[in-house]
């Protein structure tokens, strides 16, 4: 998850990072929507997604969400949200892995995107 989003620091607008195993495997940004960026980064995967990590630049919707989930995504990443938002709720649903660490924000840009 970490590597996801320190790759994702680099992505510029809307950046959507699949990652996996310390690998990046696809890349979306540049859409006037988060979907688009899942989408295209879906689009651009040369392997499977199955099992990856999601690393968002910025709070998602729960459709980004979804269309990561569809893809294979086991976990997402994003900075931080409202508690319990509409996101959180959806990646309970869809059984993914959540972060979106309110607290740890400063020490997590200190470390990760340092």
């Amino acid at each position: 998850m970490r590597f996801a989003w320190k790759v994702a620091k680099h992505v510029k607008s809307n950046a959507i990072v699949f990652a996996k195993d310390g690998a990046t495997l696809g890349v979306g940004a540049g859409q006037m929507s988060r979907v688009d960026s899942v989408k295209l980064a879906v689009m651009k995967a040369q392997s499977s997604l199955v099992g990856t990590v999601v690393a968002s630049d910025a709070s998602s919707l729960p459709d980004g969400v979804e269309e990561a989930a569809k893809a294979g995504a086991t976990a997402f990443i994003q900075p931080a949200a409202r508690p319990r938002s509409r996101c959180d709720r959806t990646a309970d649903r869809l059984g993914l892995a959540w972060s979106s660490p309110a607290s740890a924000i400063p020490a997590l840009r200190k470390n990760v995107f340092s």
